[in-house]
């Protein structure tokens, strides 16, 4: 077993590797008794079904990953080998894709949902260490919250930059990510992108409120990009003041609203009748629990889940009224280049 995780989970550079105490499995958030001081977590979007309500095809792996950690130390020495990887497969072809972009575009002109985020997932096999895979991933784009995860029975890959809970004593805070673009002008000024950011931003505030001071909520952030080596995102910052625990916390705000959409019971309802995969750990979220008070999550977005040598990678798109079937598909592969780039000339192949 082993779990390596980029510096910027620290605010440093580099590598660094969690020694494992121990591992434990859930499947309900009512099974978990006190997670232990400097733990490793993992929460399944298949939770969704417990926290909402709601009846939802899932995956076969656990829903909930306690990883008690002994300590971290930097990683000095990291060793690329050779990797071969080869798309076999994907759920959703381009045409099936851009017809559930029309569909939900059908449930927002009835009234049903106001959003919703379809994704698509990628079924590769690989030749070579799934480490290497993950450091090749990184290399080709550096994230904040990038993760290796080998439980022996299966493997998790997250090289995700979205923020979906930081808890430091009182102040727990939020970034919601929406908004996608190759080019900075066009995500600067597209009227779509904003209005998704902003329902979004509206729907953390929404979630944070439930577990948060009444009057403490705020927006600090609004419609901020940040740059990466592929693309440019937009994200707006949500915080507000909450003495509650991380098990709590998570029964109020799970799934993370930015890969769900709105309002989010009914959206996560659509997205199982859409999606003919369950997604797993994908757009659940993951990290690490320092003490009683203080954690990070991310959300588990640009996230491969593996067993030897198959693994699935996943994307997807918030879909709006006047998302364009072909330009969400476009956004849908340049999610994919870091991960798997000749992928990306599939837009025009399929």
């Amino acid at each position: 077993m082993r779990l390596i995780l980029s510096g910027e989970w620290f605010k440093k550079k580099g590598f660094y590797e969690a020694h494992i105490e121990s591992v434990s499995f859930y499947n309900s958030l009512l099974d978990i008794g006190e997670i232990p001081a400097l733990s490793f977590v993992v929460f399944s979007f298949d939770l969704s079904g417990e926290t909402l309500n709601l009846n939802l095809k899932e995956t076969e792996f656990p829903k909930i990953i306690v990883i008690k950690i002994k300590k971290i130390k930097k990683l000095f020495e990291v060793n690329k080998t050779p990797i071969f990887l080869k798309l076999k497969s994907q759920t959703l072809k381009n045409s099936d894709f851009k017809l559930g972009v029309l569909k939900i575009k059908n449930l927002i002109k009835e009234g049903t949902v106001y959003q919703i985020n379809l994704t698509n997932r990628f079924d590769f096999y690989l030749s070579g260490d799934p480490l290497a895979l993950f450091l090749n991933f990184y290399t080709n784009q550096p994230v904040p919250y990038g993760f290796y995860l080998d439980l022996d029975q299966f493997y998790i890959i997250s090289g995700s930059m979205e923020l979906f809970l930081e808890k430091k004593g009182f102040i727990l805070k939020s970034k919601p990510i929406k908004g996608t673009s190759k080019n900075l002008n066009f995500l600067k000024l597209s009227e779509k992108d904003r209005a998704e950011n902003l329902m979004i931003t509206d729907m953390m505030r929404n979630d944070i409120g439930k577990i948060a001071q009444i009057g403490s909520v705020k927006v600090t952030e609004l419609f901020k990009i940040k740059k990466y080596r592929t693309l440019y995102q937009m994200y707006s910052t949500v915080e507000g003041f909450s003495e509650k625990s991380i098990i709590d916390i998570i029964k109020a705000t799970f799934p993370p609203a930015s890969v769900t959409g709105a309002p989010k019971r009914k959206a996560v309802e659509m997205i199982d009748n859409l999606e003919p995969h369950a997604r797993g750990y994908y757009c659940g979220c993951a990290g690490i629990v320092e003490n009683e008070t203080d954690f990070t999550l991310s959300v588990l977005i640009r996230t491969a889940v593996g067993k030897e040598n198959h693994l699935s990678y996943y994307a997807g798109c918030g879909i709006v009224w006047d998302s364009n079937p072909e330009q969400e598909l476009s956004e849908l592969y340049l999610k994919v280049k870091a991960f798997y780039s000749p992928c990306h000339s599939q837009v025009k192949n399929k």
